[in-house]
This record gives C-alpha cells, sequence and structure tokens, in this order.
C-alpha cells in the first residue's frame, strides 16, 4: 500500500498545495512550527478519518475560512483509491472512496492502515489510563470492524446511562429500574469487548518481546498485562450493585471503561523503575509490534509516519529502524526532520529511495529526488 499523492485546500496552515510521493521514503523539512507535522496529520485523517492531534475538526481549517479538504490517491492491491474528505463549519464531515461517500465514517477505519510514531507516545507510559486504551482500542478497530462497532454501542449506552445518573442526582430522586435496560445492554458489551482485547493482546505480546529484546541486547524482561474489572467472575452482579457509588459520583464507575493495560519492567511498573532509554525502547518496541501485526492481520504494510523521532531517539535506537528499512521490511514511510542534513545522512546509509521536501513560509518546495 502506497500514498501516491496528496492535495490540501485551506488545511491549518496550507491554503492549497499539491505533493506527489516516493513510494518508498519521504522527507518533510523545515522549521518547528512550519508545519511538517500538519502533512503528517493529513496522511491520518484520509486513513483514520480524523486527526491525530486534536478532536475537533473545526480546529483544522485555515484561519478565516469555513471548510478545509483533504485528497489522495493510493495504491492498494493493484488498485487506485481515490479518497477526499471535507469537513465544513457546523455540518457533519464527509468521507468519498472513488467518489461514493460512507454512510458512517467508521465504515472506512482499516482499510487504509496506519502507524504514527510521534513524541507524544510518551503519555503511553507516563500519563494515565485512557492513553494506554486508546492506543490498543485504535488497533483493534484498524483490524477489527466488528470491534469499532462494539465500541460505538458501549459508549452510546454508557453515555446515556451517565445522563441519567446526573439527572436522577438533580431530581434527588432515584429509580434503579430505569438503569436496568442500560445494565442489560453494557454488560454483555464489556464482555464481548474484554474478550476482543484479551485476544488480541495474545497476538500482539510476541511481536512486542521480540522487538524489545532486539533493541534492548535482551538485557531485561518486559511484559503487557490486561487489567480488567470485567475478568472477575462475579462482574455482572457487581455491576448492578455499584448502583449507590455510582449515583454518588453521578457516572458509571465499573466496567470495560475502566481497563488497564500494566506495562512492566522486570515485573515492576516501567512508570516508575524504567529509564529513559529503557521508556524509549519500550515505545519503540510498541509501535514496531503495532506495524508487524497489522501487517499480519491486513496482509498489506501500513503506511509508517515517524514525526521528529531523531531528536528524541539516540543512535540505537534510530539504527534499529533503519535497518528495517534498509531491509524492505517497511512500505512507506513519511519522516519530519527539523534539521535536514541528519535526516540525509541516516538515509545515505542505508541506501534508501527518498524524496525531500522543504516547507518555508506555508509553502512547500520539492527538493528533487536521491
Amino acid at each position: 500500500m502506497h500514498l501516491k499523492n496528496l492535495e490540501l485546500i485551506q488545511f491549518k496552515n496550507y491554503q492549497r498545495v499539491q505533493l506527489d510521493f516516493n513510494t518508498e521514503v519521504n522527507c518533510f523539512f523545515g522549521e518547528n512550527g512550519a508545519g511538517k507535522t500538519n502533512l503528517l496529520d493529513a496522511i491520518h485523517y484520509l486513513c483514520l478519518t480524523r486527526s491525530a492531534l486534536l478532536p475537533l475538526d473545526s480546529y483544522h481549517i485555515m484561519h478565516g475560512k469555513d471548510f478545509f479538504t483533504i485528497k489522495g490517491d493510493f495504491g492498494l492491491n493493484d488498485k487506485i483509491l481515490s479518497l477526499n474528505c471535507v469537513f465544513e463549519s457546523h455540518k457533519k464531515k464527509r468521507m468519498e472512496v472513488n467518489g461514493k461517500a460512507y454512510h458512517r465514517l467508521s465504515e472506512h477505519i482499516g482499510l487504509l492502515p496506519l502507524v504514527l510514531i510521534a513524541p507524544d507516545d510518551t503519555l503511553m507510559i507516563n500519563g494515565g489510563s485512557e492513553e494506554r486504551r486508546k492506543f490498543f482500542d485504535g488497533m483493534i478497530s484498524q483490524t477489527d470492524n466488528n470491534y469499532l462497532q462494539l465500541l460505538i454501542r458501549y459508549q452510546h449506552y454508557l453515555k446515556q446511562r451517565n445522563a441519567l445518573l446526573k439527572r436522577f442526582a438533580e431530581a434527588k430522586r432515584a429509580d434503579k429500574q430505569q438503569l436496568l435496560p442500560y445494565d442489560r445492554q453494557l454488560i454483555p458489551l464489556s464482555q464481548a469487548i474484554f474478550k476482543k482485547r484479551t485476544d488480541f493482546l495474545a497476538e500482539f505480546t510476541p511481536y512486542f518481546t521480540d522487538h524489545y529484546r532486539a533493541i534492548s541486547g535482551e538485557k531485561e524482561e518486559v511484559s503487557i498485562a490486561h487489567q480488567s474489572q470485567v475478568q472477575k467472575e462475579d462482574f455482572p452482579q457487581a455491576f448492578e450493585s455499584s448502583f449507590e457509588k455510582d449515583l454518588m459520583l453521578k457516572r458509571t464507575h465499573y466496567g470495560i471503561h475502566k481497563d488497564d493495560y500494566l506495562f512492566r519492567l522486570n515485573q515492576h511498573p516501567i512508570k516508575k523503575f524504567g529509564s529513559q532509554g529503557q521508556k524509549k525502547s519500550f515505545l519503540i518496541s510498541l509501535k514496531l509490534a503495532q506495524f508487524f501485526v497489522f501487517k499480519a492481520i491486513k496482509g498489506t504494510k501500513p503506511l509508517l509516519l515517524l514525526d521528529d523521532i531523531f531528536d528524541k531517539l539516540d543512535d540505537q535506537r534510530i539504527f534499529h529502524l533503519m535497518d528495517r528499512v534498509a531491509k524492505k521490511e517497511f512500505g512507506q514511510l513519511f519522516i519530519t526532520d527539523a534539521r535536514p542534513e541528519r535526516s540525509k545522512e541516516i538515509l545515505k546509509t542505508i541506501s534508501a529511495d527518498a524524496r525531500f521536501f522543504e516547507i518555508k513560509d506555508n509553502q512547500i518546495y520539492p527538493g528533487g529526488t536521491d
């Protein structure tokens, strides 16, 4: 799979740009704040229908304008897919493939697998459980659309149940029977989501541990454990008996939305006991495992986006990534870097076919093909 070209209209800092890409490596150079990451985010939109950076589509419209458009042609399994993503202020976002619009944007997820390695990935280790759930939910959704539909249904009923709990608090009167229709949906949905998360982690873990072993030189033992209230045998009863605490909190405090993934180094939480180097190795191993599990399940190499990571990684970890590029294990790469000389030197060591783009004053200047 590869992205042949990209066109942006009024997207973030770009009034209008059109770019043609190399099938191997594409590098975006420019000073910090020039708009390098915005180009990766546009590719993220085409693959996953949303931004990797900010939740609201309106944040991505060029200042003073009322819409943005992102277009791109993908080569996938000897076919060309022409994508068009349009968002107008106060209207629903529209995604089209070969001129046909989706009824639901979720139908698109998984068609064009993508892996993004970015500085904010550190939140997966240093942040709360929501960051880790989001990472794994995003992965599973790209490989299993049924899982995504389960999540959407779960969030729908959870939102309704929480709204009812708030109304109980405002009225200072509660009726447990009114919650039962939501409980009857949320309990089996929790159990179904738990099983899919557990099954996926079992498939994901060998990829992850293999990459960590290769990066670290087999110096440490790492593991990921799925922690969930749902794994308790009395989960249905516990969920229903949480009524009094839910009333006090005005929200549902029990269920699959409280899951966590425990990242461990030598049986201890890496968040507390890992060095900066060990955390970097852990994160890179997570993302490489994501890439190769996608490749195995989807039967195609995902796009790999590397956002300003050469500043964050040492030579050993950069070599591990570039060694896989040299061995043609990856498909198409998109790289951003504020120091073009650094990226060019790194790419020279692996004889990669690369195309360079310089970004300056909201314009993009192709720098030729090396």
